[in-house]
């Protein structure tokens, strides 16, 4: 974890800021690389795409979308932390470089006694907590025993657990947006599991090329209540299960 002074502009107060550490999907702890001497610079208008910067693993050279670095004043003002472009640290040598090859995350790993499965048999759909209930059971499924459902609903808007996932269900009538699927990947990031995501309707063209960067597996559910996978990392998820 990297730690620098920061002073707000606004109110003169020093802080020490420690940059947050996020699992990459191979297993290292990463983290954005402060710009060190770098003013902060004050949050007045917010943008999806100033809230995102590229970081790249140092254990297995992936690059993936991250928060961008905020530290909140006590006087009210929200700071952005500038970050080292990822371009000047390519060339940067990791602990395991040399060691560990880039391997891209669309391509299921290899299981040495891959279990046959049973022909998933689907509920209908005709309401919305059927969808979620097809969905948790296509979850058990794919090998994830211990599907639960919140008793409550959380503002995280959680629809299922299990352990090492959590899954939205989208029952709405218009296709899922990209800050739905930007949500639900930041909730699985500060919990530490991976997130699948189940849409009756569909997606937005950004959420599907956002859930493609962020390796979030994608399906639509049809009225049968059979998903159906719609990236790369959904079919992964199909073929190698929990």
């Amino acid at each position: 974890m990297e730690s620098v002074p920061v002073r707000c502009p606004a109110c003169r107060r020093d802080h020490t800021y420690s940059t947050p550490v996020y699992p990459c999907p191979c297993g290292a702890p990463t983290a954005p690389h402060v710009l060190r001497g770098a003013p902060v610079v004050p949050i007045t208008h917010r943008t999806w795409n100033d809230d995102w910067v590229t970081v790249r693993c140092r254990v297995c050279g992936r690059r993936d979308q991250w928060p961008q670095p905020e530290l909140c004043c006590p006087c009210g003002t929200v700071l952005r932390i500038p970050v080292l472009p990822v371009t000047e640290t390519d060339d940067a040598p990791g602990p395991a470089d040399d060691a560990r090859p880039e391997r891209p995350s669309h391509i299921p790993l290899p299981r040495t006694a891959p279990s046959p499965r049973p022909v998933f048999r689907p509920l209908p759909i005709r309401t919305a907590r059927d969808a979620v209930d097809g969905a948790a059971l296509y979850l058990r499924w794919l090998g994830y025993r211990d599907v639960v459902q919140p008793a409550q609903p959380t503002p995280a808007r959680i629809d299922l657990r299990a352990t090492g996932l959590i899954a939205q269900v989208d029952t709405a009538a218009r296709p899922t947006a990209l800050r739905d699927v930007e949500c639900l990947w930041l909730n699985a990031l500060s919990a530490s599991v991976m997130s699948v995501y189940f849409s009756l309707a569909g997606y937005t063209q950004d959420a599907e090329a956002r859930a493609d960067g962020l390796g979030i597996p994608l399906f639509v559910m049809d009225p049968t209540g059979t998903p159906r996978p719609l990236n790369s990392p959904a079919d992964e998820l199909i073929s190698t299960g929990a």
